[in-house]
């Protein structure tokens, strides 16, 4: 039976029931290794009571295995290989559902993130993971653990950070290594590298932000991303970045600039890691943009999203029998159902949505997949569905290029991103967001937009894009040639900058648009006034005003909805995600981010917009004048 199969019947769903119970039955056992991640071997064993075991096949092949015939001997020496059995045997924690401290069985969610941890170890490869997660199923303490595992087992003098969104919480994530410590066995702990060290986790060199592990040479620091200078200098081979999401980006913190730092504190060597986890917290901050590079292939991260329903506790026994229950699934439900949840997990989630008030809070902390993670927190004006599909078409350009006079110059950090070179037949158009002069200031763009005909496109495309500071009349220049280049493009420039230099009385605003004007002439222009003997005229450029931008956007939001357009930068993207409706009704980005790209596209559909048909856009060197 299909799980998707939307004439299913409620018997149906109860008998599908059954088979996904008894499927969520693993009988995992990492003491004896039955379930455990990895190529594993079964052999005897001298531990009492358990006469065989499945163990790493790599654990075979240390030459210590074959003297190893003692308990204690194997033991040790089975810890160092397999990490799963070492957590059951050597770490104790506090469950969720439980008072007492207990072995550390690693639960399905963990077990996710630990194959892909594993996987990368070893394969000697650096480890670089982004998680995107539910609440409470222990991934932070999962992470930790795994990192003590490589220090107190495997690498001496192999130090780690903990950074988490205010220093609090990282105190609190590296207060499972003073547990571990304390709760350690004492049989287990080789004494260090000297043989003879006793077990400690103390404070190192009397600082309160770092401690070592006495005998291992391993410190472990904690700090936030508040505190961004005291993360400078550390030497680190491993970092846990947790609750990335919530980091503040503000005029003198920046979450990129941290993690660049964090980044090159760690070499690109066997065994260092950073981990990235969080839960989502929008679709405009830095997690949310590394998760998509990771997804696209574009990070040094691997990607691992862990669902409500991949927690063993998020489940709850049924108070009727499962076909009335089935019957009554709403059509959320049924989705959920259609995912693979068992009824008893849809009825855990029923019991938590009725309990939770803010239904967006619940499928951010408990999403069933990453598209409603990010979508249940987003307060911006594009879906994030559609976000999300158009980030599947956006890819690396195949060439970068510098403009140098009128030629383009093929250069590996170029501002101009090429995706598609012009057809002979097609028609282009060429938007300018005129930006600032300097690093600091909003990003200058000009983006070439295939238009869409019967041959080659069911929808408008971006095929270049150029993005950079430079000086007005060097910007105009750039996107001449580019307007030439794309078989003279329509070419259309939002005007308000150099426009508002003319108002302030500085004229280099004016010279820009005149200069433009006398060497391009298939320009974009907008109808202005009439004057006393009511002729009118027209104006190179498009205005925007708070009634033009409204009509901009609203074209970009019917783009973006009914996939009008495609995207080839993912950059563009997510802006799209961090732009919304500010209070009194205006547009605009998010504070701290830009929307420079957003705009081209905007303008680029309503030149198109105002003459739908291909056939409608100017042949070379024929003026298009709009009446605005």
């Amino acid at each position: 039976m299909e799980a998707n199969d939307i004439n299913i019947t409620p018997e149906a769903i109860a008998s599908e029931n059954i088979r996904r119970l008894e499927a969520l039955k693993d009988n995992y056992d990492p003491l004896r290794g039955i379930g455990a991640h990895g190529d594993r071997v079964e052999v005897c064993t001298p531990v009492p009571g358990m006469g065989v075991a499945r163990v790493p096949r790599a654990m075979l092949d240390d030459p210590k295995y074959a003297v190893a015939t003692g308990e204690l001997q194997w033991r040790t020496l089975r810890c160092r290989y397999d990490f799963e059995y070492w957590c059951a045997t050597c770490v104790r924690i506090k469950p969720k559902d439980d008072y007492r401290n207990k072995p550390f069985i690693l639960n399905r969610g963990q077990r996710k993130v630990l194959a892909v941890l594993e996987e990368d170890r070893l394969a000697d490869r650096p480890i670089r993971i982004i998680v995107l997660k539910a609440r409470q199923w222990g991934c932070s303490t999962l992470i930790q653990s795994y990192m003590a595992w490589i220090q107190m087992c495997l690498r001496p003098n192999w130090s780690s950070l903990i950074c988490c969104h205010n220093k609090d919480s990282a105190v609190n994530i590296r207060r499972l290594y003073t547990n571990l410590v304390r709760d350690y066995p004492a049989d287990m702990w080789d004494g260090g590298e000297d043989g003879e060290t006793k077990l400690q986790f103390k404070p190192f060199e009397g600082s309160t932000n770092v401690r070592e592990i006495a005998g291992r040479g391993c410190r472990v620091a904690v700090s936030s991303s508040e505190a961004q200078d005291s993360i400078r200098g550390y030497d680190i081979a491993m970092a846990h970045l947790s609750e990335t999401a919530y980091w503040r980006e503000t005029a003198t913190l920046s979450p990129n600039d941290l993690i660049r730092s964090v980044s090159g504190s760690v070499a690109l060597i066997p065994y260092s890691l950073i981990a990235m986890e969080s839960t989502a917290n929008g679709i405009g901050n830095y997690f949310y943009e590394e998760w998509q590079r990771a997804k696209a292939g574009e990070s040094d991260k691997r990607p691992v999203f862990v669902a409500w329903f991949e927690v063993e506790m998020n489940t709850l026994p049924l108070q009727v029998s499962p076909v009335e229950f089935a019957a009554s699934l709403s059509q959320r439900e049924l989705a959920l159902w259609n995912k693979g949840c068992t009824l008893q997990q849809i009825n855990w989630y029923r019991e938590k949505a009725r309990s939770d008030r803010d239904l967006r809070k619940l499928y951010a902390e408990y999403p069933s997949d990453d598209i409603e993670a990010f979508g249940a927190t987003d307060t911006g004006i594009f879906d994030q569905g559609d976000i999300e599909r158009m980030l599947r078409h956006c890819r690396k350009p195949d060439e970068r290029y510098k403009v140098v006079a009128d030629s383009f110059v093929p250069h590996p950090e170029g501002e101009f991103e090429v995706w598609e070179t012009p057809r002979t037949r097609s028609d282009y158009v060429v938007a300018v967001d005129v930006g600032g002069r300097t690093d600091s200031s909003d990003w200058s763009v000009i983006a070439v937009m295939r238009v869409c005909d019967e041959v080659c496109s069911d929808c408008h495309s971006i095929v270049a894009q150029w993005r950079g500071h430079v000086d007005h009349d060097i910007l105009v220049d750039i996107a001449r040639v580019i307007a030439t280049y794309y078989n003279e493009a329509l070419l259309i420039i939002e005007s308000n900058t150099l426009e508002s230099d003319n108002a302030a009385g500085d004229s280099r605003g004016s010279y820009v648009l005149r200069r433009l004007s006398e060497t391009y002439s298939n320009l974009y222009r907008r109808r202005s006034a009439e004057d006393s003997s009511g002729t009118a005229t027209w104006r190179v450029g498009f205005h925007t005003n708070r009634a033009t931008k409204g009509l901009l956007v609203d074209g970009l939001i019917k783009a973006v909805r009914e996939g009008e357009y495609c995207e080839r930068s993912a950059a563009a993207c997510y802006e799209l995600a961090v732009y919304t409706r500010h209070r009194g009704g205006n547009y605009g980005a998010k504070k701290g981010y830009h929307d420079d790209m957003l705009m081209t596209r905007a303008l680029a559909l309503q030149a198109i917009y105002e003459h739908p048909s291909p056939s409608d856009i100017p042949s070379p060197k024929k003026l298009l004048f709009a009446d605005l």
